[in-house]
């Protein structure tokens, strides 16, 4: 079952309005299919080798790998989609400096996989809820997504203030939707993964942003080490961690990581601070006092 509402065309601020009120929204069209055809050829092959999991959570009857943006040059124009990252900066910038990539994965779901246990993706994280939104979610389909092949389950206005309550949500729905499209849900919002009774292999790729001072869910520097992440563009190299996070996060010898990429590094380095403006205001201010009393 679909509700129409949240399946909108790309545009506008629409979509963050959906996401916000319901947990989730699908983006129609947010990328060319040509460019989803293409990331799903480049990784047809590694689907083939990579063995089922393991654990009732990620299921036997599904397969999952990482590292997608050293697999497929086609795969960074997901994780930059311009909308949809400026939909996740949005919605999480009231509690960071800047966003990171927490994971970027392909997931295959096989025939015979049950329903995956309902769950809300920022119960990673032992942080306060219902009051901070810790990362947004975009599942990008590489095969329809259906009810017959288990199609995301997800439980409408589960998100924000309702995830505190004990009570499973009712009426949950499954949004079918094709490759192209984008849906998007809150790391808040009651989710999982339906049961394939078809005869047909639901492959996917899930792209997740999170709060840029967090650990993520996959190690960027291990999956991207600077010989891979030196070819990437300066806003995906930040996405994968290769920037600092005001105050001091995520240094390298006191400074911006983003030096590891230039082949230009220094034997020895200086720290450099990296202050929020009421930090450096205030130890400005320290610093001047101390200077007036000697």
């Amino acid at each position: 079952m679909t509700t129409e509402a949240n399946i909108m065309p790309v545009g506008g601020d629409a979509a963050l309005a959906l996401l916000n009120k319901e947990g989730w929204c699908v983006v129609h069209d947010a990328l060319p299919r040509e460019t989803i055809e293409a990331l799903s050829a480049d990784l047809a092959p590694i689907y083939d080798a990579t063995p089922f999991c393991e654990g009732d959570f990620y299921g036997g009857r599904t397969k999952r790998f990482g590292s997608l943006l050293k697999r497929s040059p086609h795969a960074a124009a997901l994780a930059l989609q311009p909308l949809i990252l400026t939909i996740a900066e949005t919605v999480l910038s009231p509690w960071c400096d800047n966003l990171q990539l927490n994971l970027m994965q392909a997931i295959g779901l096989h025939p015979g996989a049950p329903a995956q246990f309902p769950h809300r993706d920022q119960d990673m994280w032992q942080g306060v809820k219902g009051e901070v939104e810790y990362l947004v979610n975009v599942m990008w389909p590489l095969t329809p997504f259906t009810v017959e092949n288990g199609g995301t389950i997800i439980y409408p206005r589960s998100h924000g203030g309702e995830a505190l309550r004990n009570a499973m949500p009712g009426h949950p729905i499954v949004a079918e939707y094709g490759p192209g499209n984008a849906f998007l849900f809150l790391g808040s919002t009651l989710h999982g993964a339906g049961a394939n009774r078809s005869a047909e292999i639901r492959n996917a790729v899930v792209v997740s942003y999170c709060l840029g001072w967090l650990k993520p869910y996959e190690n960027q520097w291990l999956a991207y080490p600077p010989a891979i992440a030196r070819d990437f563009s300066s806003e995906l190299a930040g996405l994968v961690g290769y920037r600092q996070h005001r105050p001091n996060l995520g240094n390298y010898e006191g400074i911006c990581p983003s030096l590891l990429l230039t082949g230009n590094l220094p034997e020895h380095i200086g720290a450099v601070d990296a202050l929020r403006p009421e930090q450096a205001e205030a130890v400005a201010a320290h610093r001047t006092g101390q200077e007036a009393g000697a």
